[in-house]
């Protein structure tokens, strides 16, 4: 073994390993926002007995309303001014929704039955569960990818704890 193989339980992470933090951090961010709207959006439609189209029409909306609100709250109690706390958020997570959204539906869509299979089964839920964690699968790419180039949440994180 390396003199150095534990050396990370003694020093700071590598400029990587926080990267890789920062994206899985803003990946499972965006991923409870979109999870957040898809379950409502989903249940709602699926209780109101909507066809599919409105139905994920309703999610989508939902889970880019609470992507957009889980990235801002924390900016509001900095004190940013709610102009910028909006900015912020659709810089920051714009790409890392759509991306997740896309996903997610698309195997909603693929999965025989789920779509149908209404909120008491089984089917309904597990399909979901999968789909959005092969979401998140897709998403952590893309934020790490805009994380490194200062895109994304890197720039929501330079204002958490803007003021006090």
């Amino acid at each position: 073994m390396p003199a150095d193989a534990h050396s990370h339980h003694h020093h700071a992470a590598s400029p990587r390993d926080e990267l890789n933090r920062t994206a899985l951090s803003a990946t499972i961010h965006c991923l409870t926002g979109c999870a957040i709207g898809e379950i409502l959006g989903l249940a709602i439609g699926t209780a109101l007995g909507w066809g599919t189209a409105p139905t994920i029409t309703l999610a989508v909306a939902l889970a880019f309303l609470f992507g957009y609100a889980l990235t801002m709250l924390p900016l509001l109690r900095s004190g940013l001014p709610f102009g910028t706390a909006l900015g912020l958020a659709l810089a920051a997570d714009t790409a890392s929704i759509t991306l997740m959204e896309i996903v997610d539906n698309a195997i909603m869509l693929v999965i025989p039955g789920a779509m149908d299979a209404g909120l008491a089964s089984p089917l309904f839920w597990g399909s979901l569960a999968v789909a959005l964690l092969i979401a998140g699968a897709f998403a952590f790419p893309l934020n790490r990818w805009l994380i490194s180039r200062g895109r994304g949440h890197a720039v929501v994180h330079s204002f958490h704890g803007h003021r006090s």
